[in-house]
């Protein structure tokens, strides 16, 4: 077989897109924007303490976002070196296939594809629920009462799909711009909450079940692995989720090669931080009980701030600005993020069509606006079409999806470490640096990220894990909804993967996209 010495790391093979128009600033925001931290926390929080009622991490919570940080950092490095060797939109998409051949490559694109398919499902009902919630509290109290109803909050998320798409579809910049604003509001939003928390249990004019805060929070050992840590840690995981877009960009930033790497380690550490403060803040506050604003509280799960809000602010005129601060950080929280769902959803398909695993029309670039066309608009119209669908049949099980959801964040993110190691390893021992940085840090973030994949599938298959309003378990053919859903978006995966496989076989013989190690690369063949 004959090689070739393989591109420069600044060497971007061309799809059309606007080159150089993020900094290591906008970069950052970007991948901070993508996780929705109030709306990740708000959605995410009360099923990492309990869940049906029952408690799961409890005050044990902040050590779970502590021990989720670590194979999230220890990914995002695995992102930052292969980044280095080939700076693709594509990311797991294309690393996976250097490494491990066409299957696998796939299969972690589509992983990328139906995480953010699924999710926008649960982002638009947040979007549209507290459009209405923001209304209201701006004085438009009958407009309030639209939030609890499901076809005019429906309405509203699709809107904001709506509104989302067509701004990544005129612009990485503009949508860059727009994200400066959305995540200044969330980030003081939260800052002023968790301050002001901690300040009325330490001057004990907080709730009677208010909890002084303690080291031992930080300490999730002390719980059991397989029932408590992975579905906790994989919920966890889904806050955090996000800061890869980052790297999804990178094709689009300045200095390709190492821009969006390092963008995507501080974001994960600036996202630590406000987490780690909300959390114990919130803990602290409401406890983790089952009474008033007790986190383990089951009604309290599916939105942690509107259920300590009240009780936090009071009813005074500061009381309600506060409150409707909280309010607009949450909604500009959940738009901001189903902005920045699209953007690496779109350009994952574009990576995709161009190495022809997917319809060369998701190839398509705007003239004007440098923007992938035909992956954008079928992300906003497939997100739509599940977002319905899944109202219909069972709106409680729109907050389920965050489990789903973790199960394919754990698989590619698992995937990307595994790439990055096997990706390197004809290299690795070159240096001490790159055996912890390309072998190590990314062998034990896929390893963690294995584990609690398989023990929170087990977990999330249990019939009774996942209960709606009137006790009743939510299941699909007698297995926990949640599992069914993950693992079923991952078998529609390879059906979709084998049909295309038959229609258009080019790729998957490795003609498009051939494997390749640092340092070698094959000549790509007819």
């Amino acid at each position: 077989m004959t090689y070739t010495v393989p591109p420069r790391p600044d060497q971007v093979g061309s799809k059309g897109l606007k080159g150089g128009a993020l900094g290591l600033v906008s970069s950052i925001v970007v991948g901070m924007a993508s996780t929705a931290p109030a709306y990740s926390l708000a959605a995410s929080l009360g099923f990492i303490v309990a869940s049906g009622g029952a408690l799961l991490a409890g005050v044990k919570a902040p050590g779970i976002v502590l021990l989720a940080f670590i194979p999230i950092y220890l990914i995002a490095v695995a992102y930052q070196e292969l980044n280095k060797a080939e700076p693709d939109c594509g990311t797991t998409f294309t690393w996976a296939s250097r490494a491990f051949g066409p299957i696998t490559g796939w299969l972690g694109g589509w992983g990328i594809i139906a995480a953010d398919v699924i999710v926008m499902a649960n982002l638009a009902q947040v979007a549209g629920s507290y459009s209405f919630v923001f209304l209201g509290d701006l004085g438009l109290t009958g407009v309030a009462d639209l939030a609890n109803d499901q076809f005019w909050s429906t309405v509203a998320g699709v809107i904001w799909i709506a509104v989302m798409t067509y701004i990544c579809y005129r612009g990485i910049e503009l949508s860059a711009r727009i994200q400066y604003w959305l995540l200044a509001i969330e980030v003081i939003v939260l800052v002023m909450f968790a301050v002001y928390a901690l300040v009325r249990v330490y001057t004990g004019s907080a709730e009677t079940y208010s909890i002084t805060p303690s080291l031992d929070w930080f300490n999730p050992f002390t719980l059991d692995f397989g029932t408590v840590i992975a579905p906790a840690v994989l919920t966890a995981v889904f806050i955090y989720w996000g800061w890869d877009t980052a790297v999804s960009v990178n094709e689009e930033t300045q200095d390709p090669g190492t821009t969006p790497g390092r963008a995507a380690v501080i974001s994960t550490f600036l996202l630590l931080v406000t987490y780690a403060l909300v959390t114990v803040a919130a803990i602290a506050f409401a406890g983790v009980g089952t009474d008033g604003i007790g986190l383990g509280n089951d009604a309290n799960s599916a939105d942690v701030f509107t259920a300590i809000g009240p009780a936090l602010f009071g009813n005074s005129a500061l009381g309600n600005i506060a409150m409707l601060l909280l309010a607009a950080s949450i909604l500009t929280s959940a738009s901001a993020s189903t902005q920045t769902t699209i953007l690496p959803t779109a350009r994952t398909a574009l990576s995709m069509a161009v190495y022809r695993a997917l319809p060369e029309r998701f190839a398509r670039i705007h003239p004007r606006f440098l923007t992938p066309t035909w992956s954008t608009v079928a992300m906003g119209a497939v997100s739509t079409g599940f977002y319905v669908l899944f109202t219909l049949i069972s709106p409680r099980l729109l907050g389920a999806l965050i489990g789903s959801v973790g199960l394919m964040i754990a698989f590619y993110y698992g995937l990307t470490g595994y790439a990055c190691v096997w990706f390197y390893r004809k290299t690795l021992w070159s240096s001490f640096r790159n055996v912890i940085m390309r072998g190590v840090f990314p062998l034990l973030g896929g390893l963690m990220l294995t584990a609690a994949f398989g023990y929170g599938l087990q977990q999330y298959a249990l019939p009774d894990w996942l209960q709606d309003d009137n006790g009743n378990n939510v299941t699909i053919f007698g297995i926990g909804a949640v599992a069914v859903v993950g693992i079923g978006a991952m078998l529609l995966g390879a059906v979709l993967m084998l049909v295309w496989w038959m229609v258009h076989p080019s790729f998957f013989r490795g003609t498009t996209l051939p494997r390749r190690t640092d340092g070698v690369v094959p000549k790509q063949t007819a």
